[in-house]
């Protein structure tokens, strides 16, 4: 308790401004309905961080735990709100439709980001970063990476310059793309849940959007975060492989008798790597799951779904204020000339692919 009430205390002045943010934001969206909250948010939120740094020598100052607490956990709160408007049926049969979408954005994002970052000279830990994160849930996939790859702060901060920039522009760009190629409720929200990279991003652009749009693109976005997990072992299993060719070439006796012994060490430790696996389940899916069970078998009612939908609306409004208010426009501009291309072109091409993959399915 002791430790809880001075976090608590820390986080209030940014919370209190991100909620202002996002009332204001909210009365915008009911004055002029076809603009939406999310969006002034971002715009309000990001004017006002920059003239916070600018007077802050950089930093936030005694905003930045509550403008990352509200960008995170409330989004996160408003992701696990949005499970009652919908059934375990229609989370599975939406899940099942657009897995060939979902797999295929992927592949073509990982190779694109193995091909097209080794012809731009870019590192290959960096590459790797950009492509999980555009490829799956942007900044969460970059976290759970980077200390399988070894990146350093650098890599990291280049990668979440990156996709923090193409998260932005989707927020802008993708509504109106959708409504000038006449895109449906549902094939927005299967396009923006597997081409737009951070949660937060694509619940901003689905709301945007419109309602059938959100509960779409929120089941699509939490089946296709779940990639994290065979994507991490993944890297996991060839980092090891690497490591000991490695150990093979140097023909150290001493460190091959070594890794034997880490190797039965490991194979006792196999629960303890299950664990950290399943660690990997972001909270906020796991909620989500449980609030559209709760719904399916009735605790929840139908009635309340508005209800919901209300407050999980206007949380995003707050963390979209949140996102604005910690865009840091001398980070991106920082990122550098190649990184930030190849994430665009990334971006550009998964896009395309998943509306490219819809239109050979039939579901545009």
């Amino acid at each position: 308790m002791s430790s809880t009430l001075p976090a608590v205390r820390s986080a209030l002045p940014g919370v209190a401004v991100a909620i202002v943010i996002g009332a204001v934001a909210t009365a915008i969206a009911v004055l002029v309905p076809v603009v939406g909250g999310p969006v002034p948010a971002v715009i309000l939120g990001a004017v006002l961080g920059w003239l916070v740094r600018r007077r802050g020598e950089g930093g936030l100052g005694v905003l930045a735990p509550g403008v990352k607490f509200s960008s995170s956990r409330v989004l996160q709160a408003a992701v696990v709100l949005l499970g009652a408007q919908l059934s375990i049926a229609a989370v599975l049969r939406i899940g099942a439709e657009t897995l060939p979408v979902m797999l295929t954005t992927l592949a073509v994002c990982l190779l694109g980001a193995w091909l097209i970052g080794r012809a731009l000279r870019v590192s290959s830990t960096l590459r790797t970063l950009i492509g999980v994160g555009t490829g799956i849930c942007g900044a969460s996939a970059i976290a759970a990476v980077t200390p399988v790859v070894g990146a350093v702060g650098a890599d990291v901060a280049y990668a979440m310059s990156t996709i923090f920039l193409c998260n932005v522009a989707a927020v802008f760009l993708f509504p109106l793309l959708g409504h000038a190629l006449g895109l449906s409720q549902h094939a927005f929200g299967v396009f923006a849940g597997t081409a737009v990279n951070d949660t937060s991003s694509v619940v901003a652009t689905a709301t945007v959007y419109g309602r059938q749009a959100t509960d779409t693109a929120v089941v699509v976005k939490l089946v296709r975060t779940l990639m994290i997990i065979p994507i991490v072992v993944g890297l996991a299993g060839l980092d090891a492989r690497r490591t000991a060719r490695a150990a093979v070439t140097t023909g150290a006796g001493s460190a091959g008798a070594d890794a034997a012994g880490a190797g039965a060490a490991g194979a006792g430790g196999g629960r303890a790597a299950g664990f950290r696996v399943f660690r990997l389940v972001p909270w906020f899916l796991v909620g989500f799951l449980v609030v559209v069970l709760l719904r399916t078998v009735g605790v929840l009612p139908a009635s309340a779904a508005p209800a919901f939908a209300t407050v999980a609306s206007f949380l995003i409004t707050v963390a979209l204020a949140a996102i604005g208010v910690s865009t840091d426009f001398g980070a991106l501009r920082r990122a550098g000339f190649r990184p930030m291309l190849l994430g665009i072109v990334l971006w550009v091409l998964v896009a395309g692919t998943s509306l490219g993959v819809q239109a050979a399915f039939g579901m545009l």
